[in-house]
Order: C-alpha cells, then sequence, then structure tokens
C-alpha cells in the first residue's frame, strides 16, 4: 500500500469534528478505497480545551493555523476557518506555497476570492477542492466538473440556504409570522451568528456564484449577484401563494444569454408540485439543465455535521487517488470575464396590493399595469383590514422585468396604495 495521505485540519467546529469522526470510523474502508491510508497528523483551532466529543489525543495541537498549513508532515491542509479574508485566506496561500493541497468549505472566500485562490494554485501545480462550500452533502461540484463535462449548461438554479427553506416552509405549516420563526431558528442554532448572510440571501448566493463559474467557464464575481433576501416575505404571501397552487422559495438561478451572465438570488413563487415546491425543512436541491441531459436535479441535506463533513470527505479521498483538475473545472487563466446582464426572461409576477377602500382603487391600478404593458391573469381580493384597507393579489401574464419595475414604481403615485406593494417572480421550473 502506498504512503498514507496526511491530513492537517484548521477548525474543529461541527464539520472539523464531524472529518475527524469519519476518519477514525472508517480508516479501514478508506484505506481500501483509496489504495493509501489517509491519516490526520496535526490540528488547531481557538479553544485547545473545549468539549468536542471526539479523542484527539492522537494529534499534535498547533495554536496557529499557519504552522499547520506549512507542516511538513502535512500533505493536505483542511480548512474550515471561515471568513472571506484573514487568516482563512492567508493559510490557504501559505499551504499551497509550501507544497500542500487544500480542500474547504469556505464559500465566502472562494466566492470573493476563488480566482486569484484558483489562479495561484494552479501556477504551483496543486489542487483546491470545496464540494462542501456548495449544498452541504449534494455532490453537485463533482457532478458539474465531471458527471456533465460534456454538456452545455443552460441554466442552474436551486434552494442553496437550508435555513431560509426551513423558515418559509415553517411559516406555511404553522401559519406562522415571519418574526416568529425566524426567532425560533435562532433559538435552534440555524442561523448564521450574522442572521443577515441567511435571510439576506448573501450566503446562498456566495453559492450561486461559484456554481456559475463552473457552469459557465467564468470568473467567479459575486459581486455581479442580483441579491434580495426573504425579509419582506409575510405570512399573507405565503397562504395567498398556497392558494393559487405555488410555494415561494428563495430561488438562485444562473444562465449566460446573449446579454451576458444573469446571476439573481430572490424570492420566487413555485409550482407546489415541482420539485423545488415539495422541498421542505432545511433541505437544498440545486437543478442543472445541460443541453445533451436535459434537466437533473440533486437534492439532499444542505448543512449539518455528517452532510457536510462525507462533502469534505469526498475531495480528501480524490486527492487520495490522486486525481487533479483545474480547481473551477476549466484552467483558472482561460476563464473569461463575464459581462454582467440583468435578467429580461420575460414571466409572470405576483403583486400583493393593501388598497384604501374607496370606489375606483381598483381601475387605477389596472390602468398603471395597462400602461406597462402588463397584462392581468387573475385578480383576487381577500375581505377587508380593521384599518378599511382592501387586501388584492394580482398574478400577471408573463411580462418584463422592466415593465414590472416601472409599474411598481408608478403605483404608489395613484394615491390609493396604504402600503409598499410587494412582487413577486413566478418561475418556470
Amino acid at each position: 500500500m502506498s504512503s498514507p495521505l496526511r491530513l492537517g485540519i484548521a477548525g474543529l467546529g461541527t464539520v472539523g469534528i464531524g472529518v475527524v469522526k469519519i476518519v477514525q470510523k472508517h480508516a479501514d474502508l478508506l484505506a481500501k478505497r483509496t489504495g493509501r491510508p489517509v491519516e490526520i497528523t496535526a490540528v488547531t483551532a481557538r479553544d485547545r480545551l473545549k468539549n468536542r466529543d471526539a479523542d484527539l489525543s492522537a494529534y499534535r495541537w498547533e495554536d496557529d493555523a499557519m504552522a499547520v498549513a506549512t507542516a511538513d508532515d502535512v500533505d493536505l491542509y483542511i480548512e474550515l476557518i471561515g471568513g472571506e479574508d484573514g487568516i482563512a485566506k492567508d493559510s490557504i496561500e501559505a499551504a499551497l506555497r509550501a507544497g500542500k493541497d487544500v480542500v474547504t468549505a469556505n464559500k465566502a472566500l472562494l466566492a470573493v476570492h476563488g480566482q486569484e485562490l484558483a489562479e495561484l494554485a494552479e501556477s504551483l501545480g496543486r489542487v483546491i477542492r470545496f464540494e462542501a462550500a456548495v449544498a452541504g452533502g449534494i455532490p453537485v461540484i463533482k457532478a458539474m466538473t465531471e458527471s456533465l463535462a460534456g454538456n452545455q449548461i443552460q441554466r442552474v438554479m436551486g434552494v442553496m440556504n437550508g435555513t431560509c427553506n426551513y423558515i418559509l416552509t415553517r411559516m406555511e405549516s404553522a401559519g406562522l409570522p415571519y418574526e416568529a420563526v425566524f426567532e425560533e431558528a435562532r433559538q435552534l442554532g440555524y442561523l448564521e451568528a450574522d442572521p443577515t448572510l441567511d435571510v439576506g440571501g448573501i450566503d446562498a448566493s456566495h453559492k450561486l456564484a461559484i456554481l456559475s463559474s463552473i457552469a459557465f467557464g467564468t470568473k467567479v464575481n459575486f459581486g455581479a449577484v442580483e441579491i434580495e433576501g426573504i425579509e419582506r416575505i409575510s405570512i399573507d404571501d405565503i397562504r395567498r401563494a398556497a392558494d393559487m397552487g405555488y410555494r415561494i422559495k428563495l430561488l438562485g438561478v444562473s444562465q449566460m444569454t446573449a446579454r451576458g451572465l444573469e446571476q439573481r438570488m430572490s424570492p420566487c413563487l413555485v409550482p407546489d408540485d415541482s420539485p423545488l415546491g415539495q422541498l421542505v425543512g432545511g433541505t437544498n436541491m440545486v437543478v442543472v439543465e445541460g443541453d445533451q441531459v436535459g434537466q437533473i436535479v440533486l437534492r439532499g441535506a444542505g448543512a449539518g455535521e455528517g452532510p457536510t463533513a462525507s462533502a469534505i470527505m469526498s475531495d480528501i479521498v480524490e486527492i487520495a487517488r490522486d486525481v487533479r483538475m483545474p480547481v473551477f473545472g476549466q484552467p483558472a487563466d482561460q476563464l473569461t470575464e463575464a459581462q454582467t446582464a440583468r435578467t429580461a426572461v420575460p414571466a409572470a409576477y405576483y403583486i400583493r396590493l393593501e388598497l384604501q377602500d374607496k370606489p375606483g382603487a381598483l381601475a387605477k391600478v389596472a390602468a398603471i399595469l395597462g400602461e406597462a404593458g402588463i397584462s392581468i391573469d387573475r385578480m383576487r381580493q381577500y375581505g377587508h383590514h380593521d384599518d378599511n384597507s382592501v387586501p388584492v393579489l394580482v398574478v400577471t401574464h408573463k411580462t418584463t422585468p422592466d415593465a414590472i419595475d416601472h409599474a411598481i414604481e408608478t403605483l404608489p403615485k395613484t394615491g390609493v396604495l396604504v402600503s409598499d406593494p410587494v412582487e413577486l417572480r413566478i418561475e418556470e421550473v
């Protein structure tokens, strides 16, 4: 049997300890599957004394991630520190320059500095793998870089943040308002330390930017993603969408058009009987459409100790087998700078309005939509509120985003709205 692959792990949180447990539990199985032992030689974390429910006594403890990244007895550096800059980035660069390969789950780092790190790794003949950075245990990176390599990817979309999906499906199942479920998710530990990373769509947008690069052969560009979170979704939106046969999801969509690369992360309505509509709880789903294979749906746990550690182990096994490929599936110096394009693909839209209960209010709304070239498919009124306002729901026929933007900007000027309108795209999936 070949010499062992020696791992150095920086970061011993939930995921890092999950990797330790897999290496310990499946040592024989890993050796059989890779043809060589997989061993941990060094670890580091902020608190040496913390109880981590794992035996770390056989591994050398370092107080500095740099020491692990550059150690002579480490072949593969596992970065699980997190953060788009600082020690995470510095230690990865140090590991690459010291002749180590790297495995990371750090989506923020790759979304912001992925091109720079890919160029460095490939110039040094090293590998960076990051299956765990996108959709937890779902092997979407491997699917896109290997299994679908013979396809021209046409569209990538999906639910890529389990916390948002939990909040939206919990609102529907329990009939609870957003604020109540947000607090529930916080107490359960589902939210990031900065909750806006989850509910603001930033975490999911990091993942979408990475998938876009792989799908379309472009330099990763997180700054070009149009981002909207779920904060403005009300329980009324959830109920009224369900009433019409839809569910609301925080949906990421990326596609290359003649005008450039569209990347957007926003709440959308999807048919409740579609794969995305059926997705509940903290589960993730990524849908990839290729010119040869058609539509592929990948579904699974998007976070958690076991699923995320499993994804990291898949990268470790590849490197143990000496499977080497460019970081984003194509050589970094051949990735193109994509033209950023705002979506112009027509779609139907859901519009929620709170109107004053007075004659002619609906007529003024219909007139504004008509002037914008928007045709109404369905319109419903839902009783009266105590403040003498009337909830009205409009579903349009397909129209352009520019037309919707114009209408939404103009509607408050009619003087019949009690609050700002809410519009959500209805996505075909």
